[in-house]
């Protein structure tokens, strides 16, 4: 996938590379990284085009041809909802974000929620870890709900829907203009987690360096120059 971004793969072209049928491919697959190959295609697509649209001075529609886009529209689509900001703002953001705004929640008096808690857990003693919610393995779009803080600890989600939901997280560093947001990207796992109303849910993660096999982070990541003017957990 990493080496044939622009080519329109399909899974069954995928699965013949691998040797395996279609639905063999697509279940090892999914049970591997946690979603299925298409959604993980998308998610490496968008990741690359971040990184250009932040280290390059390509244009927009060439980057979207470079990660596999044959409709600007399509793909500022996509980007735009996935991300959290136009491929244009993206640019002019420096490849960052000024905020990440969670999805609407429950509102008003009687309205069922729950709270997710945990510890963070690395190796590393500085930077800033995002923690957030999300209906699948990959962090992007709204989250339900998310946290900020001061590298490695305990981090604590409320205002949760009921639902099916993946905690992930990710070390937020500033990125570089000459490699993009891949630099010292750390990540983190737990889920599917069942939320049930009023309850408390523990889900604690240990980060560790992205992997070939982990779904690259595809929202916008904070500003690290402004995350220390926010109240972190």
């Amino acid at each position: 996938m990493h080496e044939n971004l622009a080519e329109p793969l399909t899974v069954d072209d995928m699965a013949r590379t691998a040797n395996f049928s279609r639905f063999h491919f697509s279940r090892v697959f999914q049970r591997v990284t946690g979603i299925s190959p298409g959604r993980f295609m998308t998610a490496i697509r968008l990741a690359k085009a971040k990184q250009l649209l932040a280290s390059t001075s390509m244009s927009v529609t060439e980057i979207s041809h470079r990660v596999g886009y044959s409709s600007l529209g399509t793909f500022s689509s996509r980007f735009s909802s996935s991300v959290g900001v136009s491929p244009s703002a993206y640019r002019q953001l420096d490849g960052v974000a000024p905020h990440i705004a969670p999805a609407d929640g429950p509102t008003g008096p009687g309205q069922a929620s729950a709270t997710v808690e945990g510890l963070v857990s690395d190796s590393l003693q500085t930077g800033y870890v995002f923690v957030g919610i999300f209906p699948d393995a990959v962090p992007e779009g709204r989250p339900v709900s998310c946290a900020v803080r001061r590298g490695p600890g305990p981090y604590t989600l409320e205002n949760v829907t009921p639902g099916k939901w993946f905690v992930l997280a990710h070390h937020a560093p500033a990125p570089q203009r000459d490699v993009g947001e891949a630099r010292a990207a750390s990540v983190g796992a737990h889920g599917p987690i069942m939320v049930r109303p009023d309850t408390v849910i523990r889900a604690d993660l240990r980060l560790h360096p992205m992997g070939t096999f982990d779904p690259p982070p595809v929202l916008a990541l904070l500003d690290s120059r402004s995350l220390a003017m926010l109240a972190v957990r």
